[in-house]
């Protein structure tokens, strides 16, 4: 504890009570129209980051008309009523400021970091977008961002290696009603078949300020960042409520395995388990269970498969955690020369080693170490993705307290060897997981076991 004390004083605007506990001092309050918003002082250097979170990502969509929240990241940089189309960026970049937006399944986040002096104008621009978009969408627009959309489709998914794998899984993981059935990205047919009035009360149902929060962190005065946003956002109107998602189950009733064959040249092998929902109970463990299985040279796998037996080219476990249900995934490329069976049983073994004898302290120890040292990095960061007004926002969303630092930290530093066997042997059962062997076409040889042949749509 002396050290991590030592680790965590440093930290920018980050308060240690006298029982070290880990806390980001910020203060909060709502606008009329439902807009949470969030403020926290750091004056370390003169940056502000304007952190936009929409509670909307793919799985609010219908089966049938997929890909809208993530083409809806796209037009939000099209121009607004006040924000001529192409001034967003050049007005923004022109103050010295810099500015994303990413889509997941579960929500729309947009961050602006600027110099301190340009708080006004990241609000103007985020306002702008957020309360007078529709009067100048266009179906000019829209078909535009739309053609953008599909080819960032074929250039990141359809023309990449393995690029359709993660499209295959969900689509056999989750049931056809699942909000996680179909990929962030939608489908082609799904996007051409969006028309004009679908994609304007997609926004209207979710884009309103009452189904949004807003994070200001950095360099600022909270009574002038409070009069700002009052000005910019409190004229925009509230949208319709929105009910609760639907979420149907979703299991795995026995062991599905699949085929796909790509153009590939070296075949990989997925196994993917459900898993608990982020924050839920036993999720940190799942992390530190991927960590222990392939972080590093000395991890289980990547010594075994890789450094011993030099059968694969590579190895990765991750957690997938999401807010309405987590994917645990181990993910293996074979070496020329090598099929996937024997990966398989290698990785099997693994499993059962750790289901029978928990792993060594020092395993676990490292893997909390690790998640503890890049926890701490990512606070030391104002902005982008992953930084303090990034997750502040985050957190408030998914667990209603924008500060949940200490208690995010501590779901990790609590995990010993045995909570580790214990996930392993309820979550990473046989009888519910799915193995995806993708392979060379014409080489379905290489894969492991006698599993269902698909496509990717």
């Amino acid at each position: 504890m002396k050290h991590l004390a030592v680790l965590i004083v440093v930290l920018t605007s980050v308060v240690i009570a006298q029982e070290e506990r880990l806390t980001v001092p910020h203060e909060s309050f709502t606008l009329e129209n439902g807009l949470r918003v969030i403020l926290h002082e750091d004056h370390t250097t003169p940056m502000i980051s304007v952190n936009m979170l929409y509670h909307v990502g793919s799985a609010r969509e219908q089966s049938g008309r997929t890909g809208l929240a993530h083409l809806f990241e796209h037009i939000m940089f099209e121009g607004s009523a006040h924000v001529p189309e192409g001034k967003f960026d050049q007005w923004l970049e022109a103050a010295g400021g810099d500015n994303n937006g990413g889509t997941t399944a579960d929500h729309t986040r947009y961050w602006q970091d600027i110099p301190s002096n340009a708080l006004e104008l990241a609000l103007f621009l985020e306002s702008d977008r957020m309360g007078y978009l529709l009067p100048v969408l266009s179906q000019e627009i829209v078909d535009g961002q739309r053609d953008v959309v599909k080819n960032e489709r074929r250039q990141s998914y359809e023309n990449q290696p393995y690029g359709m794998d993660h499209m295959v899984i969900s689509e056999h993981l989750y049931p056809a009603n699942h909000p996680y059935h179909w990929p962030t990205i939608g489908y082609m047919d799904d996007l051409t078949a969006a028309s004009y009035e679908d994609i304007v009360e997609f926004f209207k149902a979710y884009y309103g300020p009452d189904n949004a929060s807003l994070c200001i962190a950095g360099d600022f005065d909270p009574g002038e960042a409070r009069s700002l946003v009052r000005k910019w956002f409190g004229d925009v109107p509230a949208g319709a409520p929105v009910a609760p998602i639907s979420v149907p189950a979703a299991t795995l009733v026995g062991e599905q395995r699949l085929v796909l064959q790509d153009d590939v040249q070296l075949p990989r092998l997925y196994m993917v388990w459900h898993s608990p929902a982020l924050f839920a109970d036993g999720d940190a463990e799942m992390d530190i269970l991927a960590s222990v299985l392939s972080d590093g040279r000395n991890s289980r796998l990547y010594r075994r498969l890789i450094y011993d037996m030099q059968i694969a080219q590579d190895v990765s476990a991750f957690q997938a955690s999401s807010r309405l249900g987590s994917s645990f995934w181990i993910v293996v490329t074979a070496r020329a020369g090598h099929g996937l069976e024997e990966i398989e049983r290698i990785v099997q073994e693994e499993i059962e080693l750790l289901g029978d004898l928990p792993p060594a302290q020092r395993e676990v120890d490292r893997a909390v170490h690790q998640y503890e040292a890049d926890f701490l990095a990512r606070m030391e960061q104002i902005g982008g993705f992953y930084g303090k007004a990034d997750l502040m926002n985050m957190y408030y969303y998914n667990t209603g307290d924008p500060d949940y630092f200490e208690e995010d930290l501590a779901r990790y530093k609590g995990i010993g060897p045995a909570d580790v066997r214990m996930a392993v042997r309820r979550y990473l059962l046989d009888s519910g997981r799915l193995v995806l062997s993708v392979v060379p076409e014409g080489r379905k040889d290489l894969a492991s076991g006698d599993g269902r042949e698909v496509t990717a749509r």
